[in-house]
Parts: C-alpha cells; sequence; structure tokens
C-alpha cells in the first residue's frame, strides 16, 4: 500500500505540473480528493484490513502526501489566478494618457432661465411662488374671473376643451389668472403671489404668437392698494430683469377680472423701436394686461372688496425672454432645436 501511496503521489504531481487552466484543476481535486471516488480515499479505504502496526505507518505517509498535494494543488491555483488576472488587466487596461470623453452638460431652456430669476426677484419683494393645473375647470379659467359663458371675452381665447368624467367642463388653462382665486381661497388676504406656468391658446402661429406659451400671472391684495403700487412694482420688475431701463406705457385696456384694466407696453428692443416683424413695425411690444382686481374675483376668492383692493398682472414671459436675448421668432422656443438651446 506504501507503493501504492507513493505511485499516486508521484502521478498527481506529474499531472499537477502540466495543468494550465483552472477549470482542468477543479476537475484534478475532484479526481484526487474527492470523497466518493477520490484516488486518496479509494486507497485509504483498504486500511481496514491492515494491522494496527501498518495502519499507523500507512496513516502518516498517506496524511504527508495529502498534505503535500494540497499545499502544491493550492500554490497552482494561487498561480493560475495571478496568470488569469494579468491576462485580465492587459486585455482591460487604460492608457492614462488618451484625453477623456467630453460629456457635454446641459442647458436650460431661457424661458426656464428667465423664470426663475422672475421667482427670485419676486421672493424679494415679499411674494410667494404658486403653482396651478394646467388642465382647468372651466369655473377658476372663466366663471371665477368674470367671465360668464355669454361674454364675449371668450372669443379671444377660444382654447382646447377636453373631455371629462367630471360635470364640470374642462379646459386647458388659456392664462395664469385662475392661480388669482385659487390663492385668495387658500390663503387669504393680504397676500401677494405670483404664479409662472404654461398656458395654451388656439392661435394663428407667427413670429410673436404660439399656441403654447409661458406666462407670469401676479397677483398684491391689501388694503389701500391702488395704481400706484402697481406702477412701482412694474418698473422694479422690468428694470431686475432687463437689466436697464426700459421705456413702457400704459393703455386702457379692457380685461374683465380687473376694473380699470391696462395693457403694459414696452419699446421694442429687438428693433430699438424702429419697428420690426415682432413689434408688427409699431416699435411697441404688448407686455402684459393689467389692472386693479375686479371687486367680482375678490368675491369668488372670499375677500371682502370693501375691505381690501388689489392689483394683479399677468406678464408675457415668453416675450419678456425674446426681448432679453433678441429672440426674433417665438417659435424657436418650443421647437427642441438644440443648436438654438445650446446658445444659453
Amino acid at each position: 500500500m506504501q507503493q501504492e501511496l507513493q505511485k499516486l503521489r508521484a502521478e498527481a504531481l506529474d499531472e499537477l505540473m502540466k495543468i494550465s487552466d483552472l477549470n482542468e484543476l477543479e476537475n484534478f481535486e475532484i479526481e484526487y480528493f474527492g470523497r466518493k471516488d477520490g484516488k486518496l480515499n479509494n486507497i485509504l479505504k483498504a486500511l481496514k484490513d491492515l494491522s494496527a502496526e501498518e495502519k499507523k505507518t500507512v496513516g502518516q505517509l498517506a496524511n504527508e502526501i495529502k498534505i503535500e498535494l494540497l499545499e502544491v494543488l493550492e500554490n497552482k491555483k494561487s498561480d493560475l489566478r495571478s496568470i488569469g488576472l494579468k491576462k485580465q488587466l492587459e486585455n482591460e487596461k487604460i492608457d492614462l494618457t488618451l484625453p477623456g470623453k467630453n460629456f457635454s452638460a446641459g442647458s436650460l431652456n431661457p424661458t426656464s432661465i428667465v423664470q426663475y430669476e422672475l421667482e427670485d426677484l419676486f421672493r424679494s419683494f415679499g411674494f410667494i411662488v404658486l403653482d396651478g393645473p394646467e388642465l382647468e375647470s372651466d369655473y377658476y379659467n372663466f366663471e371665477a374671473l368674470n367671465i360668464p359663458a355669454t361674454h364675449p371675452a371668450r372669443d379671444t381665447q377660444d382654447t382646447f376643451y377636453i373631455e371629462s368624467d367630471k360635470n364640470e367642463k374642462m379646459v386647458l388653462r388659456t392664462h395664469t389668472s385662475p392661480l388669482q382665486v385659487r390663492a385668495m381661497q387658500k390663503y387669504g388676504a393680504p397676500l401677494r403671489a405670483i404664479a409662472p406656468g404654461r398656458v395654451f391658446r388656439n392661435e394663428a402661429l407667427d413670429a410673436s404668437h404660439d399656441n403654447t406659451f409661458y406666462q407670469l400671472e401676479g397677483l398684491m391684495i391689501d388694503k389701500n392698494i391702488s395704481i400706484a403700487n402697481l406702477i412701482a412694482v412694474m418698473k422694479s420688475l422690468l428694470k431686475g430683469i432687463l437689466k436697464k431701463d426700459v421705456k413702457i406705457r400704459l393703455r386702457p385696456g379692457f380685461f374683465p377680472f380687473v376694473e380699470p384694466g391696462f395693457e403694459l407696453d414696452i419699446s421694442c428692443l429687438i428693433c430699438g423701436g424702429r419697428g420690426c416683424s415682432v413689434c408688427k413695425q409699431s416699435g411697441w411690444v404688448e407686455l402684459l394686461p393689467c389692472g386693479m382686481v375686479h371687486p367680482n374675483v375678490l368675491r369668488a376668492g372670499g375677500v371682502d372688496p370693501k375691505e381690501y383692493s388689489g392689483f394683479a398682472f399677468g406678464l408675457g414671459l415668453t416675450r419678456l425672454v425674446m426681448m432679453r436675448y433678441g429672440i426674433d421668432n417665438i417659435r424657436l422656443i418650443n421647437s427642441g432645436d438644440l443648436r438654438f438651446i445650446k446658445q444659453f
């Protein structure tokens, strides 16, 4: 039996020297050291037929051979793993001298840039920033703003109605003005708030009109608010966002939710007031309707018009963006053209 063990040792060492793959090494380990049919275990099964003295001698030799073979096996395994890792590193090596890949960062739409600046500006005036639904009820979009179903003002805001399971009519909001009533109902008076957002109109598209654009609604409710407060806030607004003094004018205008109502125009910054397609050759750009909040709107918001007054305005945010950056076609802003967006 000692001769069989020595022969097994010599065969195992010779086979280990020839192995060059971890899978082969695993098969070798099973072949020689497997519990059921391992060659070493098969020899040791015959120990039961030996005398006590022979068991001691053969058992000691078998243990020495087992320890030797396992040590050589582990060393071989370590060597093969190192070789495999080295080959992997060679295949996956990185040349640190190569220039890195340039991942360009995205940029904000100019509308977002101006909106965020306006929000910061109005916060400095003590205004809160509100948000509201783009799919609005007919009540908040029209009725609560003193525009009943039979009012001719609805004709100028012919827009997109949505089928709804609700009992009330739903419409893509035509302005951000519904936030006036929602804000008063939620916060009461006094109140200073702005509400920027996207609005929708059934418009004939041209250089200064689009069916989807952005507005910024402003509202200030308190005791003894007058037109002087409105003009002061508008001047501070325009100077703060355009970074320069701008020539403005107020024209009487009719808007059902304010009384009296005005159109605030600014001198066209695209052509310098000389006349262009944006200002329709007039030299002036209509920027925002404004005025003193109508008593009916105050009542719809749960505010007593005998105790409180206020002003409201609907800033044409998209047109302000055009003036700020000298954009001569409103359709570029929502075009998704990266050549345009990357300029900002």
